[in-house]
This record gives C-alpha cells, sequence and structure tokens, in this order.
C-alpha cells in the first residue's frame, strides 16, 4: 500500500525537532568543539571587564588603598587600568570574531549536507509521493526552510548560546557582588517565567503556519509558471494573478500575526527585566548612599545587570528564531525520513543475463493507490521472448501505460508477479532493473543543457562520437545543425527552443544511446509530421533491431511492421496476434483499424 506524503503536526517540544540536526553536526564536531572554547573565552573576558570597571572606580578615580586581596588588578595606575580594559576589549573581539567565522562555517556545511540529503531522498520516491505532495512544495522545504535552518545553525544558537553564557555568568556575579540585590532581582525575574514560555509556544504555532502558508505559494506559483503557454492561451493571466496574490496576502497575514505575537514577547521581556533591574538599582543606590556597598560595587553591578538585560533580550529573539527553525527543521525531517512507496530487497540478485530481455507478465494485477477498490489491470498474462517486438493499442485507460509504470517499478504489482529473464524484478535492485530499459515518453523531458549534454543523459560515461552516432541515428542532427552553436547551443528550461518533434528525437537519441536490452516506446513517433516521422522510423528500426521492445502506440499506422500486437480495453488483454491476424478476427483491433486505416 502507497504511503502518502506525512502530513506533520506541531510537536509540543521544540528543541526535540532540532535534535534530528545532530546527525549533519556530527561530522564537524572538532569546530564544534573550537567554537565552544571560543565561546567560553569570550563569555569569560566579557564578565572580567565589570570587575576591572569596579577596581577602576574604587582605586583609580578616587585613589582608595587596595583591599587585602588587592582587588582585580591590584594596585596600578590610572593609565593601567585603561590599557587592561582595552587588552581585554581585543581578547573578546577576536575570540568573537573567531566564534562567529567557526559557526558560520558549521552552518553553511551542515546546511549544504542536510538540502544534500533531502534532495537525494526525494529523488527515490515513487511516483506515488508527488500525487499529493507538489514540486512547489518540495522546492519551498529545500530553499525556504534549510534557509531557517541554516540562520539558526550558523548564528542564532551561538548567540543564544553566548547570551545563556552571559546570563548565568552574570546571575553568578550578580550573587557575589551583592547576595541581598541578586535575591531581588531573581525573584522579581522568576516571575516572568510563566508569561514567555506561553507566549513562545503561540510564536512557535504561528511560524510553523507562516512556513505551510509561504510553500503553498510556492508550489502555486511553481505549477503556473510550468504552464505558461496554457495559462496565455486561455488568457488567465490576470487571474493566476489573483490566486497567487490572494495565498500571498494569506502567508502575510499569518506571518504578522506572527510577528505581532513575538514582539508582544520582545516587549514584555524589555519592560519587564529592564523594570526589574532598575528597581533593584534604586535598592542599590540606597545602600550606597548608606554606605553599605562602594561605588565601584555598584557600578559592577550595573554592568552585569546590563549583560543579564542584553542576555535575556538576546534569547528572547533567539527563542524566535528557534521556534521557527523548529517548525523548518520538521518539515525537511518529514522529506529525510520520508519512505518510499517501492522497497528494495535487502539482498538483490545480480541481473541473470542483462544482454537479454524476455519479460513475462504473470497473472498481474494491479489497483492504484488513490483507488484501491478498482483493478486498472486484471490478471495479465503475456511473454515476450527476447528481441521480440510488441506494440500495445487499446483506447484511452486501457492499461498500456501502466504496464510501463510497472516495468520501470513505479508502483508494485497487487497480485502476480513480473519476470525479466525468468527473475523477479522486486527481486533486482532498483539500479540493475531500470539501468536494463530505455524509455521514450510521450513528452519527452528536455533539461536546461546543450544538445550534446541533454544526449548524453542517456549514458553518462559515452563519448561525443557515440552521442553524435545516436543523434544520427534519430536523425537529431537534421536539425541541430542549424542552431548557432550546432550540438553546444543550448535549448532552454523544458526545451522551450525546440519544436515538439524535435524534442521526440532528443529523446529517441538518448534512448539509442543508452543500449539498453529492453526499449519502451510510449507513442514516440506521435508529435512528428508525416516526413519525419518516416525517417525516425528508420532510426527506430536499427536502434530495435536484437532488443525486445514494447510500443504503446494510439496511431495504428505506426505499429504494422511490429512481431505482435496486444489489444488491450478495460485493463485486460482482449486479443493478440499480427495486424493481419486482428483484422481477420474483427475485433476490437479490426474496429479501431476500420476506424485509422480505413481498411
Amino acid at each position: 500500500m502507497a504511503q502518502a506524503p506525512p502530513t506533520p503536526t506541531a510537536s509540543p517540544r521544540p528543541l526535540s525537532a532540532l535534535a534530528g540536526l545532530w546527525p549533519f553536526l556530527r561530522p564537524y564536531r572538532a569546530r564544534l568543539a573550537l567554537a565552544f572554547v571560543l565561546l567560553c573565552l569570550g563569555s569569560g573576558t566579557i564578565l572580567l571587564v565589570p570587575l576591572a570597571f569596579r577596581d577602576l572606580v574604587d582605586f583609580g578615580f578616587f585613589g582608595k588603598p587596595a583591599q587585602p586581596n588587592g582587588g582585580l588588578l591590584g594596585a596600578l595606575s590610572l593609565n593601567g587600568y585603561f590599557i587592561v580594559l582595552f587588552g581585554l576589549a581585543c581578547i573578546w573581539a577576536l575570540a568573537v570574531a573567531a566564534r562567529y567565522y567557526t559557526v558560520a562555517w558549521i552552518g553553511e556545511r551542515a546546511t549544504a549536507d542536510l538540502r544534500s540529503a533531502v534532495y537525494a531522498r526525494v529523488l527515490t520516491q515513487s511516483p506515488q509521493f508527488f500525487e499529493t505532495l507538489q514540486t512547489g512544495e518540495v522546492l519551498s522545504r529545500l530553499t525556504g526552510d534549510t534557509t531557517l535552518v541554516q540562520t539558526v545553525v550558523g548564528s542564532s544558537i551561538s548567540m543564544g548560546l553566548r547570551s545563556l553564557f552571559q546570563f548565568i555568568g552574570g546571575m553568578i556575579m550578580l550573587a557575589v557582588t551583592s547576595l541581598y540585590l541578586f535575591s531581588l532581582n531573581l525573584g522579581l525575574m522568576a516571575l516572568l517565567t510563566l508569561p514567555i514560555l506561553a507566549i513562545g509556544r503561540k510564536v512557535r504555532k504561528l511560524s510553523r503556519e507562516s512556513q505551510d502558508k509561504i510553500a503553498d505559494a510556492s508550489a502555486l506559483a511553481g505549477e503556473i509558471l510550468n504552464a505558461m503557454p496554457t495559462v496565455q492561451a486561455y488568457t488567465q493571466e490576470q487571474q493566476e494573478a489573483r490566486r497567487f496574490t490572494a495565498r500571498t496576502e494569506t502567508s502575510f497575514v499569518t506571518a504578522i500575526r506572527r510577528t505581532r505575537v513575538r514582539a508582544a514577547l520582545t516587549a514584555l521581556i524589555i519592560t519587564a527585566v529592564m523594570g526589574t533591574i532598575i528597581f533593584v538599582l534604586w535598592i542599590g543606590a540606597r545602600q550606597v548612599h548608606d554606605g553599605i556597598m562602594t561605588g565601584g560595587e555598584l557600578a559592577s553591578f550595573v554592568l552585569y545587570a546590563a549583560l543579564v538585560a542584553g542576555g535575556v533580550g538576546t534569547l528572547s529573539e533567539v527563542w524566535g528564531d528557534v521556534m521557527r527553525a523548529a517548525g523548518a527543521t520538521e518539515r525537511l525531517l518529514d522529506l529525510l525520513h520520508a519512505e518510499s512507496a517501492i522497497h528494495e530487497v535487502p539482498s538483490p540478485q545480480a541481473p541473470a543475463q542483462p544482454a537479454r530481455a524476455a519479460i513475462r507478465f504473470d497473472h498481474v494485477t494491479f489497483r492504484y493507490p488513490a483507488h484501491p477498490d478498482t483493478d486498472a489491470l486484471h490478471d495479465i498474462r503475456l511473454d515476450i521472448p527476447p528481441g521480440e517486438s510488441v506494440a500495445l493499442v487499446g483506447p484511452s485507460g486501457a492499461g498500456k501505460t501502466t504496464l510501463f509504470q510497472l516495468l520501470l517499478r513505479y508502483y508494485e504489482v497487487s497480485e502476480g508477479a513480473i519476470r525479466l529473464n525468468g527473475q523477479d524484478i522486486r527481486q533486482l535492485s532498483l539500479h540493475d532493473l531500470r539501468q536494463g530499459i530505455a524509455i521514450v515518453p510521450q513528452d519527452p523531458v528536455i533539461f536546461s543543457a546543450n544538445a550534446l549534454e541533454n544526449i548524453r543523459y542517456g549514458r553518462a560515461t559515452a563519448s561525443d562520437e557515440d552521442v553524435l552516432q545516436a543523434a544520427r541515428a534519430a536523425l537529431v542532427d537534421e536539425f541541430i545543425e542549424r542552431l548557432p552553436e550546432g550540438y553546444q547551443t543550448f535549448l532552454g528550461e523544458r526545451g522551450t527552443r525546440l519544436s515538439g518533434g524535435q524534442r521526440q528525437r532528443i529523446a529517441i537519441a538518448r534512448a539509442i544511446l543508452k543500449g539498453a536490452p529492453l526499449l519502451l516506446l510510449d507513442e514516440a513517433t506521435s508529435a512528428l509530421d508525416a516526413e519525419s516521422e518516416a525517417l525516425v522510423q528508420q532510426g527506430l528500426g536499427a536502434a530495435m533491431q536484437g532488443r525486445t521492445t514494447l510500443v504503446i502506440a494510439h496511431r495504428l499506422a505506426t505499429v504494422q511492421k511490429v512481431d505482435r500486437i496486444v489489444v488491450m480495453d478495460g485493463g485486460r488483454i482482449v486479443e493478440t496476434g499480427t495486424p493481419q491476424d486482428l483484422r481477420k478476427q474483427g475485433g476490437l483491433y479490426a474496429r479501431l483499424a476500420a476506424l485509422q486505416l480505413n481498411q
């Protein structure tokens, strides 16, 4: 049974989603350790500044005698205190710069690995996967979601850890400086925890919803941009612009809701923290006035309080980024962990006779996952010996293309088995199976590359001469040589610079170059005019020599020279034989021939 792409749900623990990134960070543990050391060095340095400032105020400005322990710096001249402060600033700057570079490198590298892993995983999915998940949605996750992850891994988490260190260190030093003021500060800040956590959960939920809305808009844009000729032919440009605008507005409204809640969270944190600090400092000022603490101690307490406040403010910002990245990570991990409906056997068999292609459909029944109660194919029994050419004909929906899809294992048979040279194709690796099959689809795919590389797609290791021979066999050279740069001419996205017949011939040349023992032709000449069709049939005739060939044909004139015709209707084989025999039988083929061939 096929599995639809998973519909992710928000996890109540955002950090658990981010834990899924660890496999992509693990290879860079040494750099992570270096970043941690630099983080400790920078944070430790900045925590020394208030102590140095305390000594500067108490001893440098007012000339008080050194305390019994000499303070942090001991007895220095006024200039000496400032030199020490500048030295600490230099160490801090170097540590921050080195940490920034190291963490940014880790973020970029891990995100690139994640993006590649997700893309590679998507490429292994069967066509069933894309029946419910649009390609635009996949692209949105590969671009927008990975960018969010990169932001968090490459900067936000580092900033958060730095701020956390400063917060914890600052709180410790506040306690050391004045336990009474620290107790007041801690008690008031504890009251802020619950509302901050509650609003944080709301931010995360809205962040996930916002990313989903953006992906919806991207999916629509991808679909329409791939169908521009149809959109323009039906003058639907304004309608499609309105549809996209509507989805964009939906994502905007969701993003603004998220931003509004996050802004409220930031305002609450800053107001509460600063109010707490100001109140505590007012108490401290009264203690200085009463001689309970020195001016330097209050100054250091102010600086530590500022570090704590800055750390809390940064943590609130980072937490919002973490919420968004958690949602993005969930969506990426959904793709990364998606299981293909087509499963490889743990120990696949080696192809028994890779140079041959004997096919047997052994009581094959198939139902599409979307229609589990309807047989698309029913009890198909068909033997095709090596080298035979067989045409599959019949009305639309008869099951011809479904047979091709089952041969390529885009879907699994529901009952029965398909055997290649006596081996159940489910016991072969997908690579070995598909390596032995060349296909020319009805709607050929032309990649954004030149003509030479488009044909070489059939066999990546082929030499230029091999490519040219295949091109000549498919009569590609007849039109390629008229292009500005010949075989080096860029063919445009989806082959927009070529006619339908020219794209078809590129696909035929690609299949010829592959040289697989089994050749599948899905209306391979349907887009050609009569003259080009006759010429290409010559090339296909040469390509079919010594190979088993299955041909899907709606135009019966193109399959009059095959060895056998199999007539299908309603997912069943209803007739089989040579064209001459089938016309004599007076069945479905004879009726089709009478309509198309006037016979």
